[in-house]
Parts: structure tokens; C-alpha cells; sequence
């Protein structure tokens, strides 16, 4: 890896994070209840746009260090996993066990399906 690649998925890492911590508080204006909306929603996005991106590199539409930039860079600062499991483990200590269940179901099987659906997207291009 080139410094230059280097700095260049540090600088998008750091630009995933600020754009998930605006539309994070976007979404929490907007919504209320039990479930954390903006971080569900963050990582949902977050893994249709990885899966498109894998589709478009495999495809050999993107080059490799475009994935790398964006994918491990941006959308790794963009998408929070350890916040949405802590949200998980929260709601279940407050014995909230249906919308524990649901987040915690909801994020994994909803994030796997959407990346899976990205890919095949992008692996048509």
C-alpha cells in the first residue's frame, strides 16, 4: 500500500464518520421510540452501497483501490456495527426483549440481504 492510498482511505474513513454523525442526527430529529433509526438505517445503507461496490469492482468497473478508498475508508467510517450491537445489548438489559430481538435480528439479516442484493446489482453493470 502507497502512503498516498493510505491517507487517501484515512481522509474517506473521516468523511464516512462526519457524514454518519449528520444524518445520524438527522434521522434521531425526526424519530422517536425505543429503536435507534439513524444507526439502523446507517448501517442498512452502508451495506447496499458496499454491496454495489463489490459488484462494480468485481465487474472490473471500479479499480481495486477505488474499493479500497470507499469501501474500507468511507463506508467504514460511515457504518457502525458496534454501536447498533450496543444498541442491541441496551434494549435487552432494559428488557425490552422484542425490540432487542428485532434490532439485533433485523440488522444482521437486513445488512447481509441488502449487501447481497448491492452485489448482484453491481455485478450486472
Amino acid at each position: 500500500m502507497t502512503p498516498l492510498l493510505f491517507l487517501s482511505i484515512a481522509a474517506a474513513g473521516g468523511l464516512g464518520c462526519a457524514s454518519r454523525f449528520f444524518l445520524d442526527g438527522v434521522i434521531r430529529s425526526r424519530t422517536r421510540g425505543t429503536m435507534s433509526w439513524g444507526t439502523i438505517m446507517l448501517n442498512l445503507s452502508g451495506s447496499l452501497l458496499l454491496g454495489l461496490l463489490t459488484g462494480f469492482t468485481s465487474s472490473q468497473l471500479l479499480p481495486g483501490s477505488v474499493h479500497l478508498i470507499v469501501g474500507a475508508g468511507f463506508l467504514g467510517g460511515y457504518t457502525t456495527f458496534s454501536t447498533a450491537s450496543f444498541e442491541t445489548i441496551r434494549l435487552l438489559q432494559e428488557r425490552k426483549w422484542v425490540a432487542g430481538t428485532a434490532n439485533g435480528l433485523g440488522v444482521l439479516v437486513g445488512a447481509t440481504a441488502l449487501a447481497a442484493l448491492g452485489f448482484w446489482l453491481g455485478s450486472l453493470a
